[in-house]
């Protein structure tokens, strides 16, 4: 086989259609796929079958075609859009005497190209090394020239065993690495929980448009680009609401069709962020044909993770190039923020979702008065820090007569850590304390 890692430029699309009433939206998504690792497309052959064949997967007069046309276009890499078996890579890698890649090696690829952050490179290496397992026997073709027999066979299976007890103590090194980035992240998610900071987390299909909402909200610089997969690493920061409210937002990797199963396990590091928010916002593409179908993709994967609990917001982007839709929120009848029309490439209905994370986040705090008293100080600078004093006075006995707005657990939660007694606590509208 003419294996050609540095100068794989030129590619052969081979999209297999089995009657999918989605065929136009995924062929679409599929050339995206590969226009996003820089690749050049010579050619794109389509067919359409019943079942996939097992020994080639396409039909072998189809495979003829690919043949010849890859070698007419001297063809460095052959892509289907569909997942192969390693057997089924493996013949068609023989009979094209090229590269063969499917939708699952596709994709990896893309990632390693995007991973830059250490845990992002440690993911992205994972998923490849669990997919690269099952192929291994493709990087030892050379060994079928060993002779076979008693007394002379050839070192391939062996070979293969070292190489794979190689692969797997890779694997275990990462898994404790990558182990070690989730410990970290719990810690820093167990320190924003102390301090009452919510954590709203961005998903969405990829190329939706999380990380330029995320950019206009934040002021980050996170990569913005119009293509698949521009962002793979997590971002979190932290604004502040015209109200006061303190909110840590993360972008994060967008979603697509299929997930490869390697990397929902490889990325779970990541995706915890995901299912430890306080709530998500659904990025969908309004402009996007089959949006539906991607709104139920991304839920799919939501569920996958374990966040199918979290509170969820959807909002509908890009109305800019959309002249049929208007900034807009949709609310429910039991009066809960359903969908939000905005634009974030122009900022256009941005305020209505500042409004709705607003609204969420306050729906269960309450104003309190509460009495502390000088011994509880610390106390006094946790509210503070977390933003719920919105007004305080100075008592006969030096202490603090305070109004507070935040959720009465949480309150409750805070004087029993300062052993104050909850005889000191009001709700605003009682006869106590309402000289204030």
């Amino acid at each position: 086989m003419k294996y050609k890692p540095d100068s794989i430029q030129r590619a052969l699309l081979v999209y297999v259609d089995f009657k999918n009433f989605r065929v136009n939206s995924e062929y679409n998504e599929f050339c995206e796929l590969v226009k996003s690792t820089g690749l050049e497309i010579v050619s794109t052959i389509k067919t359409t079958r019943l079942r996939a064949d097992a020994r080639l997967f396409i039909g072998v007069g189809k495979a003829e075609e690919i043949r010849v046309t890859a070698e007419k276009h001297d063809t460095d890499v052959v892509i289907f859009n569909r997942l192969l078996t390693p057997a089924q890579e493996r013949n068609l890698e023989i009979l094209f005497d090229i590269r063969v890649i499917d939708r699952i090696g596709l994709i990896l690829d893309i990632f390693a190209q995007r991973a830059l952050s250490y845990e992002g490179k440690l993911q992205v290496e994972l998923a490849q090394l669990q997919h690269l397992t099952t192929r291994l026997i493709r990087g030892w073709t050379h060994l079928e020239r060993q002779k076979g027999g008693i007394g002379l066979r050839g070192p391939g299976e062996t070979q293969l065993e070292t190489d794979r007890r190689l692969i797997g103590r890779r694997i275990k090194a990462i898994k404790e690495r990558i182990q070690k980035v989730r410990k970290q992240r719990y810690q820093s998610r167990q320190q924003r929980k102390k301090q009452n900071i919510p954590v709203i987390s961005f998903v969405g299909y990829t190329n939706a448009g999380k990380s330029t909402l995320f950019n206009y909200l934040t002021d980050a610089n996170v990569k913005v680009e119009d293509q698949l997969f521009a962002t793979l690493d997590p971002t979190l920061r932290r604004i502040n609401t015209d109200n006061g409210n303190e909110i840590i937002l993360t972008d994060t990797v967008g979603f697509i069709r299929d997930l490869p199963h390697e990397l929902i396990e490889s990325f779970k590091a990541t995706l915890d962020e995901v299912k430890e928010a306080d709530l998500l916002i659904h990025i969908i593409d309004v402009d996007q044909e089959q949006r539906q179908q991607r709104i139920d993709e991304v839920n799919q994967v939501i569920s996958m993770i374990g966040a199918s609990h979290v509170a969820q917001i959807e909002v509908y982007n890009k109305i800019d190039i959309h002249s049929a839709q208007k900034r807009r929120i949709e609310i429910s009848e039991n009066n809960k923020i359903t969908r939000i029309w905005l634009s974030s490439r122009t900022g256009e209905g941005v305020d209505l979702l500042l409004e709705a994370m607003n609204r969420y986040l306050n729906k269960h705090k309450r104003p309190h008065y509460i009495n502390i008293p000088v011994s509880a100080g610390q106390l006094r600078a946790k509210l503070f820090d977390i933003g719920a004093v919105k007004q305080e006075n100075i008592d006969d006995m030096g202490g603090w007569v305070m109004r507070v707005e935040l959720e009465e657990y949480k309150l409750h939660k805070l004087c029993k850590e300062a052993n104050l007694d909850m005889s000191n606590i009001t709700v605003e509208g009682c006869s106590l304390l309402t000289s204030i």
